[in-house]
This record gives structure tokens, sequence and C-alpha cells, in this order.
């Protein structure tokens, strides 16, 4: 047995220790081919520090050979050393054999920079040297995949498939391919691949989204059974809750959508959006406090969530519960950049407590800059209950130059003419 042999044996076993110590003896005693093999055996491990050790030994004793350098780049850029990346593969000229795989680790490191273009770049170059070389087309399909370029990765992935392609790398081509249609919203071709996959055989993401292409096409029982799947095999997934609850909803199941939130917001409190989706399913099955509650709870998290403060006010005003809305919606009135719904909604508020002199000034402030139809229609009939009726006769008009057959407008306009 070689001393690279008993490496490899005492790892197996367990005895690194005992692996270090062969190590050092194979790097004196054993050959160059040996210690070659080694290294790759060793890197594939994950032993990438004892890899580099044997690439760099051998790379002493044959300062020519451009693999070793490309071996040693692709451990350095694993290792987060860019610039001893970079060193390595810009000592490899184009006549090198080597050069190819150069350019494939040049890209590899492009890519973990976030240099895409580059990387491309690279990758192109490489397909041009060889065209028909499988590991480079699926790396630039890779690579337009990771980047959300899924209409450019799409025949590259169609392709390799046809070729008799279906796993290279370990990654499943019909996945990528089924998830590259999804992702780019052509959801039929989607369901064709993904529903290839055995379902032991999806990882998270793609179960998701199997899901959601099935919603997407309408198939909402199935939607759920995909989506239920997620959500018991990996109760951690938290994106699944909102949508396993949207697709209840869809099929009038309210309780069990809510309670498929409340499940969501145990694995992850700090989600917003699953308080948002709470409080709007609480509000239509009557549970007023609970709807209030939800957005109590998001606003505590996030106190400058506008998005979460309008939901907040609208449903203040919808219960009656005015004092408290103008109370809210006081303290945003500083910020630098206020929305004009805070505007419109203490309006709201004052007018209905009778308080019309903040209520104008407010209402005022939200017709400079909200023109939506239902602003126009209630400010009409809010100017005329102030006793101004040619701002009410203004916003009239203007409504009904859009909905010209509203009758309830056409009363109003009618009685403001006189």
């Amino acid at each position: 047995m070689t001393y690279a042999e008993k490496v490899l044996d005492e790892i197996e076993k367990g005895n690194y220790e005992e692996a270090r110590k062969h190590f050092g003896w194979s790097l004196r005693k054993d050959s160059d081919d040996m210690i070659y093999s080694l290294a790759e055996e060793l890197y594939s491990l994950g032993f990438s520090n004892m890899a580099k050790r044997a690439y760099q030994t051998l790379l002493e004793r044959y300062p020519d050979e451009d693999s070793l350098k490309t071996a040693l780049a692709d451990i350095a850029i694993s290792e987060g050393e860019d610039d001893e990346a970079l060193e390595y593969l810009s000592s490899i000229t184009p006549d090198s054999e080597a050069y190819l795989q150069a350019l494939l680790v040049s890209a590899d490191l492009y890519q973990t920079q976030g240099m895409f273009e580059v990387s491309e770049q690279k990758l192109l170059q490489a397909l041009d040297l060889a065209p028909d070389e499988e590991i480079i087309r699926f790396a630039l399909a890779e690579l337009y995949y990771n980047i959300k370029q899924y209409k450019q990765a799409i025949p590259i992935y169609l392709d390799l498939i046809k070729q008799g392609n279906f796993s290279i790398s370990q990654v499943n081509l019909v996945q990528r391919l089924g998830m590259s249609y999804a992702l780019s919203g052509q959801f039929e071709k989607a369901l064709a691949y993904l529903e290839q996959i055995h379902s032991e055989e999806r990882d998270d993401d793609t179960q998701f989204q199997l899901g959601i292409t099935q919603y997407e096409l309408g198939h909402i029982e199935d939607a759920i059974s995909s989506f239920e799947k997620l959500r018991d095999t990996s109760p951690d997934y938290a994106t699944t809750y909102s949508y396993l609850a949207v697709a209840y909803e869809k099929e009038g199941q309210l309780q069990k959508a809510l309670t498929t939130l409340q499940e969501g917001i145990a694995v992850d409190e700090y989600n917003i959006k699953l308080y948002q989706k709470a409080s709007e399913l609480a509000a239509k099955l009557g549970q007023r406090d609970e709807a209030e509650r939800y957005l109590l709870i998001a606003l505590d998290q996030e106190p400058d969530n506008l998005t979460i403060v309008i939901m907040l006010s609208n449903l203040l005003i919808e219960y009656g519960k005015f004092e408290q809305n103008i109370e809210l919606l006081t303290d945003y009135l500083d910020q630098d950049e206020i929305d004009p719904q805070l505007y419109w909604n203490l309006g709201r508020s004052y007018a209905n407590l009778d308080n019309y002199d903040d209520a104008i000034k407010y209402y005022d402030a939200a017709s400079e800059q909200i023109s939506s139809l239902e602003f126009l229609k209630d400010a009409a009939i809010f100017y005329r209950n102030a006793g101004d009726r040619q701002k009410a006769k203004m916003f009239v008009d203007e409504y009904l130059a859009s909905q010209p057959n509203d009758s309830e407008m056409l009363e109003l306009q009618d009685e403001l003419l006189y």
C-alpha cells in the first residue's frame, strides 16, 4: 500500500491524525502521479488544505504545469483568496493546454465577485474554443440561472437534455429547466417538467415552485397538496405559509387559511407579510380585535412601515375608531415624506367627529396628491357636507368625466347646480 492509499484509508476510518502523518510521507516518497491523484481525491473529500499542499509541492517540481495552477486557483477561490487565484490564472497563456480550464475557473472567480458580465465573457470565450463541450454550456446555463436570466438559461438546459444529459455535476437538469420556465412565468411548460421529477427528488425550492405553478394555472387543490407537503416536510420553509393560506382562501377555507398563517408566524415571527395577511383574513372572519392586533404587532416591529400604518388606519376607520386613528397618524406627520393617504384618513376621521375645520385642512392636503376615483367621490361628498359647493362640484365633475353613469354622483351634480 502506498502512502497515498494509507492517507485515504485512515481518512475513511476517521483517523485524521494518522492520515496527516502518512500525507507527509506521501509527498516525500510517492510518485508524482500518485500525489496528483491524491490531491484530486483530497479536494473532492473536502480536505482542501492538504490538497493545496500537494498541488503546491508538484508545482515546485513542475513550475510550467498550468493544470496545477488552475487546481490551486480553484482552491483559492473556495477559500476566498481571490487575489491568489487571479495570480495563478493570469500566468496561464492562451496557447496553454490548460487555458480552457483556466477560463472556466476565471468565470467562477468573477461570479463569486459579482462580476457577472465578465464571468459570462469568460464562458462565452471558452464556448468559442470548445463549442461541443457540455460542461461549458452547463456552466453558462448555471450562470444565467443564478443571476435570474432564466430565458437565456432555458435553451441551454433544453439542448443539454435533448442530448441525453439529465444530470451534470449532481444538478438535475430537468428540475433546472422546470424551475427556469416557472420563474420566467411560463407555467404550462414548467408544470410539464416539474411533474416529471419524483417527489423525493424535489428540493424545497422546487416543491414550492411546483405549488406556485399549479396555483397560477388554476389547479388550486393540487397547489394546496404541494404546499401542504412542503409545510409538513420542511416546516421552517416560512414562505410556504402565506401561499398556502392564499390557496385555502381561494377555496373559501378562511379559518384554515388564518390558522396556517398563525403557524407561519410561530415559525417566522418577524415576517411582516404574515401579519398583514393574518389581519386581512381575521377582518374577513369578523375577528376585529385579532385583525387590529396583528397589525399592531407588525407596526411594533417596523414602526416606519407606512404600508402597515395605512392598513391599520383603514381598519380603525372601518371600525369607527376615529380618535384612535388620529392619535396613530399624528405621530407620522413630521416625516419628510408623507403618504397622502395619511392626510385623507385624517380628514375622514375628523369629518366623522364633526371637526370640519381640521377635516378640510387634511382633505385639501390630500387633494393635491390623490386623484383616484375613490378619493374624488369621497371628496365630493365631504365638501358638499362641509358646505363648500364649489369644491364639491369640481370633484363631482372630475369623477364623472371617468364614470359618467354613476347615478349617485349624477344626483349630486344635479343637486349642486341649484
